[in-house]
């Protein structure tokens, strides 16, 4: 008999209240500051401090949402997660050092300073860790609400992906200068077909992490944490977006969220979200029900 899964660590559940905290945090700043810069104290530290304030609060935006990950993959799965990190981070690397180049699969893009140091020519060193960070989320939920599939939850994980872009990019593109498009698209300046590479590459993410995860490293991953986790890193760029006023962006962010929510709990004929583990034996249990 397989032992129980452990349950939510005072570590874990202070990793979200820190991660939310941060979050609010930085829209608030956002809010109050950088769509109002006349509310700056007039003194040189704020003014120093308000030119940096972009890439600091972005970048640790980043690092704080990884190291919440990293505290209950740590503790749920040792250092099985590991190789997971390093096929996704390989494979998003790939993917934005040929997007930034060549154009595919996203359209033609470059990134600005605000994301810090580079690996390579032309993608920060961050980016393929924020693949990461809602990568997993997105596939751990897909393969808890689609239980003993092989295919749709690689489908639905790549979409959940394609979700979250729906905010951030007219979040750090439009509203703000963290990438650049090189023709400006219909919907807050990106291209359509920056939501077919953002799915294309989705789709080779979660077969990477399909593969990953076959020894059971994910297996015992909270699906109600990891959703949690999602919500709070999709805040902050609806957060901004919502100060901002862009309210077609939030809508349609949200409504597609919710669309995609209910197709699937109508598919299953029941909860989405449940608050247990993404254990094989529980996935097999619900196909025989």
């Amino acid at each position: 008999m397989n032992a129980s899964p452990p349950t939510s660590s005072r570590a874990e559940r202070t990793a979200l209240i820190v991660l939310g905290c941060f979050t609010a945090l930085a829209i608030a700043g956002y809010g109050y500051y950088a769509l109002h810069p006349e509310n700056l104290p007039a003194t040189g530290f704020a003014l120093r401090f308000y030119t940096i304030s972009f890439g600091v609060f972005s970048q640790l935006h980043i690092l704080v949402s990884f190291l919440a990950l990293a505290i209950l993959l740590v503790r749920r799965t040792g250092a099985r997660w590991v190789p997971a990190l390093a096929a996704v981070y390989l494979l998003s690397w790939a993917s934005e050092h040929v997007g930034t180049g060549y154009g595919i699969p996203f359209g033609g893009y470059g990134y600005t300073g605000l994301l810090g140091m580079r690996l390579g020519p032309r993608v920060p060193v961050l980016i393929p860790l924020s693949w990461f960070i809602m990568a997993l989320p997105s596939w751990v939920i897909a393969r808890a609400v689609l239980p003993g599939k092989r295919l749709a939850p690689i489908v639905l994980g790549a979409l959940g992906l394609v979700l979250w872009d729906l905010a951030l990019d007219p979040a750090m593109s439009f509203l703000t200068a963290y990438w650049r498009w090189e023709d400006s698209g219909p919907y807050y300046g990106m291209p359509w077909l920056n939501l077919v590479g953002w799915f294309a590459t989705g789709l080779a993410l979660m077969s990477a992490l399909s593969v990953a995860g076959r020894g059971g490293a994910f297996d015992e991953l909270p699906v109600r944490w990891m959703a949690m986790f999602y919500g709070l890193v999709v805040a902050l760029p609806l957060g901004m977006l919502a100060a901002a006023g862009s309210w077609l962006a939030v809508a349609t962010t949200i409504f597609a969220i919710a669309l995609t929510g209910a197709i699937v709990t109508v598919l299953r004929g029941g909860s989405v979200v449940s608050s247990g583990t993404t254990s094989a034996h529980t996935a097999d249990a619900a196909v025989a029900s």
